[in-house]
């Protein structure tokens, strides 16, 4: 799995591989309506960056039932795309803080369909009970599962100022469980930049953490500004700046080129598809250009994933 003409492991070309050449599709859903900050446990709060439809892709999904949201997606996607297989993507708010019964019906309905491969299940490190291992741990003995963590930071005191609720050692030791329990899943997780104070070595030891907990790949975001946010509050009172689009794309660079070139990317920046709701900064709702562009800056400098490590 060499990487080719991209300078970091794209996701999908690591699909490829696992599904023999064929380009597979995510369905991104969701059914879960909530999370442990929104429901305030443990003196919790909401995520100070999370908007009301909790990274839902598809807003109007959240009220429709799992077979609805797949059936429209899935058909969007072979009538615009061509696509012939997919990886349902339970993705929205904290799908794992539902019951975990719920949960295995949702992802047994899902695999009905034969041209669904797998499963994708986004979670965050306290929401890991035993019986939802047990689910991860049975489905990955019948089907390409996938879980990726929403760790975000391996800082403390980020974590603290983004109201996440749990720690770095949190995301560890669910990671490590998660490894030790489930060793047939394929582990991803989530890391955010454009934090407060942030700097460029903060990006390099994150990249060397993820490194050594093993994990297969890894998304990257970056901060933004949506509408209804306490992180909107911060911005329009000057609390808050953006991150510009320079420095994510070199603080991007750096995490990449000491990043094992084994570990598959999923993408290298946040999106907002729902356009009307960005406050900043502008350059969040341009995906293709600021994809592309960050490509080039990259090209220009001859950098590449892993290229620190060699």
């Amino acid at each position: 799995m060499q990487q080719q003409t991209l300078p970091y492991f794209p996701i999908s070309q690591f699909y490829r591989h696992i599904f023999n050449g064929v380009k597979v599709y995510k369905i991104s859903v969701a059914v879960a309506d909530t999370c442990p900050n929104r429901e305030g446990i443990r003196g919790m709060q909401t995520c100070r960056f999370c908007d009301q439809w909790g990274s839902a892709a598809y807003g109007d999904h959240l009220k429709m039932p799992l077979k609805e949201q797949i059936e429209r997606v899935r058909k969007t996607l072979i009538e615009k795309r061509g696509a012939e297989k997919f990886l349902v993507y339970f993705q929205a708010y904290t799908t794992t803080f539902t019951r975990v019964k719920k949960l295995r019906e949702e992802m047994e309905f899902a695999l009905t369909y034969p041209d669904v491969v797998g499963l994708v299940v986004g979670t965050r490190p306290d929401c890991l009970s035993d019986s939802l291992i047990d689910a991860f741990n049975e489905m990955s003995e019948r089907t390409f599962m996938a879980v990726e963590m929403g760790v975000q930071s391996f800082d403390n005191k980020q974590l603290e100022w983004m109201y996440r609720g749990h720690s770095a050692e949190d995301s560890l030791r669910g990671l490590q469980r998660l490894r030790d329990k489930c060793p047939k899943v394929n582990l991803g997780m989530h890391l955010m930049f454009g934090l407060p104070g942030e700097t460029d070595q903060d990006v390099i030891d994150a990249a060397l953490k993820v490194n050594e907990v093993g994990v297969q790949n890894v998304k990257l975001h970056h901060l933004h500004v949506l509408k209804n946010t306490p992180l909107e509050d911060d911005y329009n009172k000057g609390e808050f700046v953006p991150v510009e689009r320079e420095v994510y794309f070199h603080r991007t660079t750096l995490f990449l080129q000491h990043l094992r070139k084994d570990i598959a990317v999923h993408r290298l920046a946040a999106f907002s598809p729902r356009w009307d709701e960005l406050v900043a900064p502008a350059w969040t709702s341009h995906k293709m250009k600021s994809y592309s562009d960050m490509l080039e800056f990259m090209h220009e400098r001859g950098a590449y994933q892993g290229q620190a490590l060699e």
